[in-house]
């Protein structure tokens, strides 16, 4: 999204996040400063999303989110929604770690010689029919 698009989400998000906070009284979860932490964005938006699906979308036959299981959903989320640090003021996420130098070499070497990226494909049931196969039809 462009600079201009991502105010405009984050200002409707802004607006269904303090709807949610007074409607379901999620005032002690979710804390003020939620939009300055990503995680907390992300999920904020998947239960908005998963709101507008139950509520507002069209439903197709077979895979409706009822609103039921959105309101399961947020009470899933609620211990996620707490950010302890904040409760007394926003505090800064911590710094993402240092990049390791040789994480990129040694993540290649592994898909060029594991064998969970270097064995040919076979289906997970493949033993037990092989045996089966034989007992219904033993080789001479």
């Amino acid at each position: 999204m462009s600079p201009p698009e991502r105010r405009a989400r984050l200002s409707e998000l802004r607006t269904w996040v303090e709807w949610l906070c007074h409607t379901a009284e999620l005032h002690n979860e979710v804390p003020p400063c939620w939009y300055q932490h990503r995680w907390l964005r992300e999920m904020l938006t998947a239960l908005y999303l998963g709101w507008l699906r139950a509520y507002e979308a069209e439903k197709p036959a077979g895979r409706a989110f009822t609103e039921a299981d959105w309101i399961s959903t947020v009470n899933a989320f609620k211990p996620y929604l707490k950010l302890p640090a904040c409760l007394s003021g926003h505090q800064e996420p911590p710094l993402p770690p240092l990049s390791n130098p040789g994480a990129d070499d040694a993540f290649e070497l592994y898909l060029a010689t594991s064998p969970d990226t270097t064995d040919p494909a076979r289906h997970p049931a493949e033993a037990a029919t092989r045996r089966i196969t034989t007992k219904i039809h033993p080789i001479a």
